[in-house]
């Protein structure tokens, strides 16, 4: 399909990519939303958990929605998208990666960008427990990817799913990495690095003949966490191999459901591979929306429903 063109103009201090990203994670708050959880235990014996929230009144429509890098389903963004979908009589399932939680999972591997086959259990435990005849997914950065991949990548996905939005999605691993690595980004940089180790000490406590403190300690980069942790833990050879396989560009032409991707152009962590011009021409089931602003899960809209949550919708509604 064409690229979607977009009108997004925010207010002037949120044209700025940098405090687009920031301020929604320092400032924004999202109240009235009442979760409920469900823990999903897995074919390999491990878990992960649900945070369900409700339209006002039943439905048989619901979407799943998945965090980004160190998320969880209390993240603001998480948040607000449910909140937006309940009021217009969707329920949500807010999808907490392995490890994500709250607790420790049982199994020394997690979640990464590529962990398609989570997403599937998740998706096959609510058709086989729930009655929703359509079901929509969205993802936002990592998640994003992982959605994407999912899409691309299996031939029979189940009839209920109606359509997928991706949200600041880095949708070429690498390329995103080398941008994040850029000194614009420092201080992301720094956040992700400090948070990541602190997740891997706290692993080494439960893992402690996988990975030593002396290992973790050493990492000073996302690609020695990746060399040392996620590659490993997840069956691949090293952080490049893992970038190349889970990266989800590759998957885009084989797409066959209504999907959306946001990406903002003033996006910081994202490099110019991560806007799939040519893919979205090429494919009558991608669509491609490019707003000049939004910076990285940020497209603040006055009001406290942001330009992502409208459009999701709009974009669910009317695929669906």
């Amino acid at each position: 399909m064409p690229i979607i063109p977009s009108s997004y103009s925010p207010p002037f201090l949120f044209k700025n990519g940098h405090f687009s990203t920031i301020y929604p994670n320092l400032l924004r708050k999202v109240k009235g939303v009442q979760q409920k959880r469900e823990r999903v235990e897995l074919a390999d014996g491990d878990f992960i958990d649900i945070d369900w929230s409700y339209a006002s009144s039943a439905t048989q429509k619901v979407s799943i929605i998945i965090h980004g890098l160190e998320g969880n389903a209390q993240r603001q963004y998480m948040v607000g998208l449910a909140k937006h979908l309940n009021q217009n009589q969707w329920d949500t399932a807010l999808v907490n990666l392995r490890n994500c939680s709250g607790e420790v999972n049982r199994l020394y591997r997690s979640y990464n960008a590529g962990v398609t086959e989570d997403l599937s259990e998740i998706i096959d435990h609510i058709l086989k427990t729930k009655n929703y005849t359509s079901i929509s997914l969205c993802g936002f950065s990592l998640g994003g990817n992982l959605v994407l991949k999912y899409l691309g990548e299996n031939d029979n996905l189940p009839s209920q799913i109606k359509a997928a939005v991706a949200v600041s999605a880095p949708c070429d691993l690498y390329n995103s990495l080398l941008e994040i690595n850029k000194p614009k980004n420092i201080i992301y940089q720094q956040r992700f690095i400090k948070h990541l180790k602190a997740k891997l000490i706290d692993r080494q406590a439960v893992f402690q003949d996988h990975i030593s403190k002396e290992e973790i300690k050493a990492c000073t980069s996302l690609i020695d966490i990746d060399n040392l942790y996620t590659s490993r833990a997840h069956g691949y050879k090293d952080a490049l191999d893992y970038y190349a396989k889970c990266s989800s560009k590759q998957f885009l032409p084989n797409i066959n459901i209504p999907t959306l991707l946001i990406n903002a152009k003033n996006d910081s962590f994202l490099g110019s591979e991560c806007y799939p011009l040519q893919e979205a021409r090429e494919n009558e089931s991608f669509f491609l929306k490019i707003p000049d602003y939004g910076g990285h899960v940020g497209f603040y809209s006055p009001g406290n429903t942001y330009y992502n949550e409208v459009v999701t919708l709009e974009f669910f509604e009317k695929m669906s």
